[in-house]
């Protein structure tokens, strides 16, 4: 985790993106990116959704990836450490929703 956050900083910092990667942007992007990868899906039945072709399959991925990035370029730009805050989640729901 800490390799990809430390390309994701070079990767912007290389093209100046430094300046338009604040929290509220990133979100921002984040959304978007989530809308497109929901695009996928849309007008698929719970079946079809989960038996993607080849070609489907490798976009929604591209779109994952989008996402992960938005969400890693977020957690750092903040300081929250994206894998505590899901675990710290994760025991916050056990707590909730008991099996």
């Amino acid at each position: 985790m800490n390799d990809l956050k430390n390309a994701l900083r070079e990767f912007a910092r290389e093209r100046d993106w430094e300046k338009f990667h604040t929290p509220k942007n990133l979100s921002i992007a984040l959304a978007v990116e989530v809308a497109e990868l929901l695009e996928h899906f849309q007008w698929l039945g719970d079946s079809e959704s989960l038996e993607l072709g080849a070609e489907k399959r490798a976009k929604v991925q591209e779109e994952i990836g989008d996402v992960f990035i938005y969400l890693v370029r977020l957690s750092d730009t903040l300081g929250i450490d994206p894998l505590f805050a899901a675990r710290q989640k994760l025991e916050q729901n056990k707590k909730k929703y008991p099996a």
